[in-house]
């Protein structure tokens, strides 16, 4: 049985992954649990799988993943903040199951350089994919990794066609039910260029070898192709339970957990190349991911500040990667990335892009 410790457990991972835990009692045990401000959702969480340890906040996550006996932390805290929880489990050499992208793009080398091999296991479904596929060769028999997107609610638009682009319709997403944060990132497709560092982070494959195909039905949730010509692709309906087992118990299958494709019924898939013009946010992450140190790290608070702004009236939806871009282009990186630089870097980088969003 494994011991599982879930940071964010009254979000959408943390719930669905107490859905899974619920459904086999024998294979996992909850041992510990964390949210970030729903103090009454948790008790109740902590009552109905009788959980003694439980935490409020980001600081006092770290210090539960720190006293707390896991074998697997399920770190689905959403945001930067949950960077300090992500190194903590990893120097306590607990299998670490990562929904908390931005802790992994902004720690960069900081987290790669604490984690044992095959100790971070992705929970995002596009890198439990490419992780899967990857079983069906050796690493050096691998040519690209091909990250899927749906291609969001403007799929198909051009970037003058976005100009008047309200936070309602940014929250329109076709396949995936989110945050607001994680949704209006689909819409830019900023989420799928901070996937495109995860991946590169994650796998240790170049970002030249990296491409991103979009794929509206998110069926494919992303394929890896093999130096003989041949790409393995991950296939099944949309349904994050499915990824968070697999992190939950890798490399091994937890039964029963998602619906399996309909066969007998007929149905098409289309992939389409990313239009880097409509939307450059990819292009841009590839850009900062090449740089490295604390670039990632300002790529995604700049992000933070211009979507809070975009939908509190005070920045159109165009101006969320423009915005990101000016901050980037003006950001002057330190010789060391350390913590406290990247907590400089990213107070920085919020602190700028406010001062160009208010000054239009």
């Amino acid at each position: 049985m494994r011991r599982i410790l879930i940071l964010g457990s009254t979000g959408s991972i943390g719930t669905q992954a107490l859905e899974v835990i619920r459904a086999h009692p024998r294979r996992f045990e909850v041992v510990g649990l964390a949210a970030g401000s729903d103090a009454h959702a948790l008790a109740a969480q902590a009552e109905q799988f009788q959980v003694e340890h439980t935490a409020l906040g980001a600081d006092e996550a770290e210090q539960l993943v720190r006293d707390v006996e896991a074998d697997v932390v399920l770190n689905a805290i959403t945001g930067s903040v949950g960077l300090g929880s992500t190194l903590a489990a990893l120097k306590a050499g607990r299998t670490l199951a990562l929904a908390n992208k931005e802790s992994l793009i902004v720690g960069g080398a900081l987290v790669t350089s604490l984690a044992a091999p095959g100790q971070i296991v992705p929970v995002d479904s596009e890198h439990s994919a490419i992780a899967q596929c990857l079983r069906s060769g050796d690493r050096s028999e691998v040519r690209r990794l091909v990250v899927t997107a749906s291609g969001g609610p403007f799929r198909g638009r051009t970037r003058a066609q976005m100009s008047a682009v309200t936070p309602a319709e940014a929250l329109a997403h076709p396949t995936w039910d989110m945050g607001r944060m994680v949704t209006t990132n689909s819409a830019t497709l900023v989420n799928k260029g901070l996937e495109v560092i995860e991946a590169h982070l994650l796998f240790d494959v170049d970002y030249d070898k990296i491409d991103v195909a979009v794929h509206p039905q998110s069926i494919v949730h992303s394929m890896v192709e093999f130096v003989d010509g041949s790409t393995v692709a991950q296939a099944s309906p949309p349904d994050m339970r499915l990824p968070i087992s697999m992190a939950l118990d890798w490399p091994h299958r937890v039964g029963g957990v998602g619906v399996p494709l309909d066969w007998k019924t007929a149905s098409t898939w289309s992939f389409e190349p990313l239009d880097d013009e409509a939307f450059p946010a990819v292009s841009l992450a590839k850009q900062v991911g090449r740089a490295g140190g604390t670039f990632p790290a300002v790529y995604n608070a700049a992000n933070e500040q211009a979507v809070h702004a975009f939908h509190d009236g005070g920045l159109p939806f165009l101006g969320i990667v423009d915005t990101i871009a000016r901050v980037i282009d003006a950001h002057d990186a330190p010789d060391d990335l350390t913590v406290e630089s990247l907590t400089e870097a990213e107070d920085w980088a919020r602190r700028t892009a406010d001062a160009l969003i208010a000054a239009g």
